[in-house]
């Protein structure tokens, strides 16, 4: 053998070598994020060695990783047989952050409404006694599982139409008051925060230059708006590849401590506005503009603009290292409080009689992105579900025009049909996302109302 083959030889290993630690760091990291999410935001008593959110399916391949879990410091510390450690703490009013590098101090979040966990549904609770045997029947359903090789894993549903709470059901260890991850259905969130920075002023949806890092002379990303990226057409490369812990949406959300300057470091691949792409970072570039914009007033944003006078008391944004929230991803509310959100839009914004959101936001959100196929897109809403959540099906065709969805990992949905007063939360664990059918689960739920 040749010097240069064995050059070449050693430079292979190196590089696999390379590869196989930086996918372990994604592994741990995934691990203690979602761990610490589970315990100390949801307050759930989880085996860390067998829960299946780290253990299931595609999951196997977290077993070898080693979680140990501290109590008083609420940290979750996850190594592959001591290497590759990662760790993320939670905090209060903060959820948890992974431990990238020293964490950035945080402003006051503010507090929950007083008493907010037991604020009635807006026009009031389901009626005494069971719920109407139609919907009952749809529930039951929604926790069974059909096939052994798809698991459901439905842990919380809820109805409730014209503001009146219609009906819920729990899976064995949830309740109406378990904070549970809606991973992407956050993005729906943070597009309601950036409405309130349009409506105050702060922000327009024509500007362009939105960030020093873009500035630079014959730079072309100074040429995105607002509206590019609220309707994912900025043109920024972007890979949203979950399967390749390489990608840029896993890096960003599991190897970096600043999530929007990472998605905002890519270049641009196409021209602004011209094609749509559903992209994470995306969503995080938003949540630095706002922040940028917001100041020491940021961090408790969201809860004093929408969360308090929602009565949201569960909802909490989860920041990365840097202090940013990650506005795609991290954000957990309980089924009701994702409901209460989702009432605001039925409620074209607005919210016992004042506007939390701009005049005309809502019908902004539900404006198709032209460039999207389909129209399937609006400003961080989904218009048509995916096909992989049962979205070409006859189900699927049977929606009202106006349904709007915000989805997220693992099957969560949020369900928005303001022409019928209805908003519909599945949250659950499916981890084959087509597990879950959420066409049929929501033409079910209106054919049960007889709406």
């Amino acid at each position: 053998m040749t010097a240069a083959f064995l050059a070449a030889a050693a430079l292979a290993v190196v590089a696999a070598c390379r590869r196989l630690w930086l996918i372990a760091n994604v592994g741990a990291a995934y691990k203690a994020k979602v761990l610490c999410s589970a315990l100390f935001g949801s307050g759930r008593a989880v085996d860390p060695a067998a829960a299946d959110e780290v253990s299931a399916e595609a999951y196997r391949i977290l077993r070898p990783f080693r979680a140990v879990i501290d109590q008083n410091r609420q940290t979750v510390t996850v190594s592959l047989r001591g290497c590759c450690q990662r760790r993320a703490i939670h905090r209060s009013g903060l959820g948890a952050t992974l431990e990238i590098v020293p964490i950035a101090p945080m402003g006051p979040t503010g507090l929950p409404i007083p008493g907010a966990f037991t604020v009635p549904w807006p026009e009031g609770e389901a009626p005494a006694g069971p719920e109407p045997a139609a919907l009952s029947r749809v529930f039951d359903e929604a926790f069974l599982e059909p096939d052994a090789r798809k698991p459901r894993r439905t842990r919380a549903v809820f109805v409730a139409a014209n503001g009146r709470l219609l009906g819920e059901r729990y899976a064995p260890g949830f309740s109406a008051s378990t904070p549970l991850p809606g991973w992407s259905m956050a993005k729906a969130v943070l597009s309601a925060l950036i409405g309130v920075l349009v409506g105050d002023g702060r922000l327009s949806l024509a500007r362009s230059r939105l960030l020093a890092e873009w500035s630079a002379p014959g730079d072309p990303r100074a040429r995105i708006s607002l509206e590019d990226l609220l309707r994912m057409r900025s043109g920024l490369r972007f890979a949203e590849i979950y399967s390749n812990p390489l990608s840029d949406v896993v890096q960003m959300l599991f190897a970096r401590p600043d999530a929007a300057r990472y998605a905002a470091s890519r270049p641009l691949d196409r021209a602004p506005g011209e094609e749509w792409r559903y992209a994470s970072g995306t969503t995080n570039i938003l949540s630095l503009i706002a922040r940028r914009a917001l100041g020491d007033d940021y961090a408790g944003f969201p809860r004093r603009a929408l969360f308090n006078p929602l009565g949201m008391a569960s909802a909490v944004l989860e920041p990365d290292a840097s202090g940013t929230f990650v506005g795609s991803s991290f954000m957990l509310a309980s089924a009701r409080d994702w409901a209460r959100f989702g009432q605001l839009y039925a409620r074209h914004g607005i919210w016992q009689g004042k506007p939390l959101l701009p005049l005309g936001w809502t019908a902004f959100s539900a404006k198709p992105t032209p460039q999207s196929p389909g129209e399937c897109y609006g400003a961080h809403w989904w218009l048509k579900l995916p096909k992989e959540l049962g979205g070409e099906s006859a189900a699927a065709s049977r929606l009202p025009a106006d349904a709007m969805h915000a989805l997220g990992h693992e099957g969560q949905c949020l369900s928005v049909i303001p022409s019928r007063g209805i908003v519909v939360v599945r949250l659950g664990l499916s981890i084959r996302i087509d597990a879950w059918d959420h066409a049929a689960f929501l033409a079910s739920v209106i054919n049960a109302l007889g709406a």
